[in-house]
């Protein structure tokens, strides 16, 4: 029993720490997507099509 009591304790933490990296990443990516909008709006003259 004691066993299986580690190996859940491992994948539960395991879980905790790709939980933070997956958060970590998707935080990431929204501050570049608002920067890299910021950018588009300050320079929308600047775009022709």
């Amino acid at each position: 029993m004691e066993r299986v009591y580690k190996t859940m304790r491992n994948a539960g933490a395991l879980n905790i720490v790709v939980g933070i990296i997956v958060t970590a990443i998707g935080l990431a990516a929204g501050i570049i997507s608002i920067v890299n909008g910021a950018i588009l709006m300050k320079r929308k003259s600047e775009i022709t099509f």
